[in-house]
């Protein structure tokens, strides 16, 4: 009986509950708290925030056969690759390329040098029989003059008509026979260059046939060092068994030096007039989390890029690690912050307090509630931003627009207060611009990182 009165009662209450959040008027709500900072003075860093991935400072590349395209060959496939992570000896093997068209480009080539041989024999055959065809005939030629030189000399008594046609006979025999003379000779050298001809064809084919034979022992490919095969990524993703590689960039593999890293990042066009080389950035691992490695920027691009994954156009950023940790791999993915600017000391407030209309203002709070006041802003972070001028230290805004913020007072500041304070924030700015580009001058060019291939790589180390 109790336990049913007291079901009752519970069920009275959630029915009331319900209907007073049900029927209430739904513009008696309370007043909105109002969220208050301070304004403080103090230092305040300029980052900028970007994801990268380690890389091997300088590497040794290498690469499958060097000259496929001599032979007619712009991309090989690859057939066999040892699995990432295996740990190889130097001369032990690492991949393997698809011989397929490379087999069959040697057979066309055996075979067209067989069909030279066969031209060459034909020539042979061709050029003897007719020069053989040649000589019977000045045989034949010759002895028909001598029997027109004794038919000459048995007419000499003969009526003149009949010796001039004696001499006549032995003139066209002369003739015929001067003709086929030069007809030899001319067979002959007609007959040299078609072989030579024929010849420059056969060692044109060896030629090539013995550089087909090189490329095709050049299509295993072993490691040059010991250490561990780590893939790498290409606009397809990671290289691997079935992957092409080019003839223009035929690269399969590196070998790292990992006594000096480096992370490469894309920084957006709208910050990367704020890189400098040698500035300072702080670098975090995404597989070790809790561990920060310290750098500095080496190169910015100068052109910008459209990369996948990006809205807009990036430029290219390198930063040097300053220290090494024996974990790292190439190809980790990294976070990188670069500080920018560092202001020593300025008034700040939090970002979320800067209003913006036809001026920036904040909601100031004063001894009867608040007052919207104009203000110069500064340099800012992903947190706070510098006050040049409308407020003072210790002056509490609002992070949030006050109850009736339409109707509240508007404080503007003189235009030779906002213009001087603008001009004092580029001064100072232009001074530590100046400090940066003296240091960017000190990263010598030998510093400046490995230009890395487009083309696939497999990176050992």
């Amino acid at each position: 009986m109790k336990k049913t009165r007291l079901y009752t009662l519970l069920g009275v209450a959630i029915v009331a509950i319900g209907s007073y959040y049900f029927f209430r008027n739904p513009s008696d709500t309370s007043k909105v708290e109002n969220l208050l900072a301070e304004v403080k003075e103090a230092p305040l860093p300029v980052t900028i925030h970007a994801p990268g991935e380690l890389l091997a400072r300088r590497s040794e590349k290498i690469k499958g056969p060097d000259g496929l395209r001599s032979v007619g060959l712009y991309q090989v496939t690859i057939a066999n690759l040892v699995p990432e992570g295996t740990v190889v000896k130097q001369g032990e093997f690492i991949a393997s390329l698809d011989r397929t068209e490379m087999d069959g480009k040697i057979k066309e080539s055996q075979t067209e040098i067989d069909k030279i041989n066969t031209q060459l024999d034909q020539a042979k055959i061709d050029t003897a029989i007719e020069m053989r065809g040649l000589r019977d005939q000045l045989v034949n030629v010759r002895f028909s003059m001598k029997e027109k030189e004794l038919s000459l000399e048995l007419s000499k008594y003969e009526p003149e008509a009949i010796k001039q046609q004696a001499r006549l006979d032995l003139e066209r025999t002369q003739r015929e026979l001067s003709q086929l003379e030069n007809k030899l000779t001319l067979t002959k050298e007609k007959s040299i260059a078609r072989i030579e001809e024929i010849n420059a064809s056969y060692r044109q084919q060896e030629l090539k046939l013995n550089r087909l034979l090189e490329l095709q022992s050049q299509m295993t490919v072993n490691a040059p060092k010991s250490g561990m095969v780590i893939y790498t990524r290409d606009w397809n993703g990671k290289r691997g068994p079935g992957s092409q590689v080019s003839s223009w960039d035929p690269v399969i593999a590196e070998l790292p030096d990992l006594s000096e890293m480096i992370t490469k990042a894309y920084i957006n066009e709208v910050d990367i007039t704020k890189v400098i080389p040698g500035q300072k950035a702080k670098i975090t691992v995404d597989a070790f989390p809790g561990k920060e490695f310290t750098g500095m920027i080496l190169t910015k691009a100068n052109i910008g890029e459209q990369v996948r994954n990006f809205d807009t156009k990036v430029f290219e950023v390198i930063v040097l690690l300053s220290s090494i940790d024996s974990l790292l791999r190439p190809a980790m993915t990294t976070g990188i912050s670069i500080l920018t600017d560092s202001i020593p000391s300025c008034l700040q407030v939090p970002l979320e307090a800067i209003q913006v209309d036809s001026v920036s203002f904040v909601y100031k709070k004063t001894k009867t509630g608040f007052e919207k006041q104009e203000v110069v802003t500064g340099p800012s972070n992903d947190i706070s931003i510098c006050i040049a001028a409308g407020l003072e230290k210790g002056e509490q805004v609002s992070l949030n627009a006050p109850e009736g913020s339409d109707d509240l007072a508007f404080s503007y500041l003189e235009p030779s207060a906002k213009a001087a304070a603008k001009t004092k924030m580029e001064t100072e700015l232009a001074e530590r611009m100046k400090i940066q580009n003296e240091v960017a001058k000190t990263v010598k060019s030998d510093d400046r990182a490995q230009e890395e291939d487009s083309g696939g790589t497999i990176i050992i180390f």
